[in-house]
């Protein structure tokens, strides 16, 4: 080996040693900050597993073994650890995630690192299974109406908004710039086809390639426990401990799971992704469902002008379409566990204020081609 490429192997060398101590110093300021015991414990294990690492970079650096420390608390690791004081370790864990993904990546692609790659994997399996048992899990299951049934119900009133407040603005606008009724009809029904189509469309090309992607990452999940069925066992006992269990009971869990191979991919699939196989949406319902939502909310300013209300149209399009956006405003805070009166107070202040703009900006537009 040549002085030059020597000189280039220790200044990687010294690199693997660096960000392997930087992430040493990380996982130990999580453990630190972790209340949770069990938790707390995987970081530092995670902790010992890259000081191992960082050995191995010294040990070829000629540097003394006995002196090897995680690295200081500098910049990064402080920012990271204040994070996980204000927010929970589990939304800082996605972060490191993306550091050990370049650490796998630039593992591979040296010939003396190599090895190291299926440890790597292993940090990141045990990080996603901190990142999925946080507090957020307890949260979700607390809430399950949020996440379930109550989840629907928010998506179609957000729906029937959508519909309300854009063909109510386009029914102002257009009133305040002419003050023949068919026109304002036609221009509403027109909003009203539009938008629900497009949010159909908009919906359908959405869940199907969600679903797409679900199913991708189920299916690899799937080859991942026909390949690899020590290492995703191993993953399984981290996930329960993370949720709290003693090493023995993840184990007797996770071989217990890990017998049946559909029930293996199911609760990989729960687990691991956060995913529902059974569950994992109808882009056509969807679609369906955004499109009568959007109608049943554009419908309310155009239904004077449908029934011909003459002289009273303008007048009672606006009376309806307010007093749906109070009901709307007020389900939608009943949904999200807020203040009733304030929440249809605020959605008719927003709604109303859109359609004044518009009307304003409709009666300038009339007034300046009267002319």
């Amino acid at each position: 080996m040549s002085g030059i490429d020597e000189e280039a192997r220790r200044g990687q060398y010294q690199e693997y040693l660096k960000a392997e101590l930087e992430a040493a110093a990380v996982y130990s300021a999580l453990a630190e900050t972790e209340k949770d015991a069990d938790r707390a414990e995987v970081f530092q294990q995670l902790v010992v597993s890259e000081m191992r690492h960082a050995a191995r970079w010294a040990q070829k650096l000629g540097v003394d073994l006995q002196s090897l420390e995680p690295g200081s608390f500098g910049l990064k690791v402080r920012v990271v650890q204040w994070l996980a004081r204000l927010l929970g370790t589990g939304r800082v864990v996605p972060l490191l995630l993306r550091g050990e993904a370049r650490e796998i990546s630039t593992y591979a692609a040296d010939p003396e690192a190599r090895d190291l790659v299926t440890e790597e994997r292993e940090h990141a399996r045990m990080l996603q299974g901190l990142a999925r048992a946080g507090p957020r899990d307890k949260t979700r299951h607390s809430r399950g109406g949020l996440a379930g049934g109550g989840g629907s119900l928010r998506a179609a009133v957000l729906g029937v908004n959508d519909g309300l407040v854009s063909n109510f603005s386009l029914v102002m606008g257009v009133a305040g710039g002419t003050g023949n009724a068919d026109i304002v009809l036609l221009a509403g029904v027109a909003g009203l086809l539009a938008g629900a189509f497009s949010m159909a469309a908009g919906e359908y090309v959405s869940v199907r390639s969600q679903r797409e992607i679900y199913e991708n990452e189920i299916r690899k999940e799937r080859i991942e426990l026909q390949e690899w069925p020590e290492e995703e066992e191993e993953e399984l006992v981290l996930i329960y401990r993370a949720k709290g269990l003693s090493q023995e009971e993840a184990r007797q869990v996770a071989k217990r799971l890990m017998a049946d191979p559909e029930v293996a991919l199911d609760t990989m699939a729960r687990e691991e992704m956060g995913l529902n196989p059974s569950q994992l949406g109808s882009p056509w319902g969807a679609s369906l469902s955004s499109f009568v939502a959007f109608v049943v909310g554009a419908i309310f300013p155009i239904l004077p002008y449908i029934f011909n209300a003459g002289n009273l149209a303008f007048s009672l399009s606006a009376f309806l379409s307010a007093g749906a956006l109070v009901a709307v405003g007020g389900l939608l805070a009943l949904v999200s566990g807020r203040n009733v009166a304030w929440g249809a107070l605020r959605m008719l202040l927003v709604g109303g204020s859109a359609a004044a703009v518009t009307f304003g900006v409709g009666s300038f537009i009339g007034v300046s081609v009267s002319r």
